[in-house]
């Protein structure tokens, strides 16, 4: 379910991730680090949602509450979290905070495919998963 939740993000079915991870959030051992990560990436999901509906102060919130969970997590021990995502909690929490401050560019999908509008791919990049090209407006 976990990876199923990471092909749903990368494709832009956020809304979809969020449920994914959600059934994973709600059995995980409330004191552990594993919930604390499943909470992020559910709020950075959420973010998603709200950047592609335009809702800026949403997208903001819940960007910065994923980012802070991300954050939290870095001091641990085992390097499992950042293998499984594919790049440190850091900078990941760096890349929730920008998308969210940063208006995502338009962009023209197929008929029924979502707006991706993250500029990353999770994933381990063993699997071959590149990181997007830049999408957005430079707004200096």
């Amino acid at each position: 379910m976990f990876l199923w939740g990471i092909d749903l993000f990368n494709h832009g079915y956020y809304w979809e991730a969020h449920e994914a991870w959600e059934g994973l959030w709600q059995v995980a051992d409330r004191r552990a680090p594993l919930r604390m990560l499943f909470k992020g990436l559910i709020l950075l999901s959420a973010a998603g949602v709200k950047i592609r509906e335009g809702k800026h102060a949403a997208a903001v919130r819940h960007a910065g509450r994923a980012a802070a969970l991300l954050r939290r997590l870095m001091n641990a021990p085992d390097r499992a979290f950042e293998r499984a995502l594919g790049m440190s909690l850091a900078v990941l929490a760096e890349q929730a905070e920008a998308a969210a401050t940063i208006p995502a560019a338009s962009q023209a999908t197929a008929l029924g495919q979502p707006q991706a509008v993250f500029d990353f791919i999770l994933g381990s990049s063993s699997r071959g998963m590149p990181v997007r090209s830049q999408k957005r407006n430079s707004h200096s």
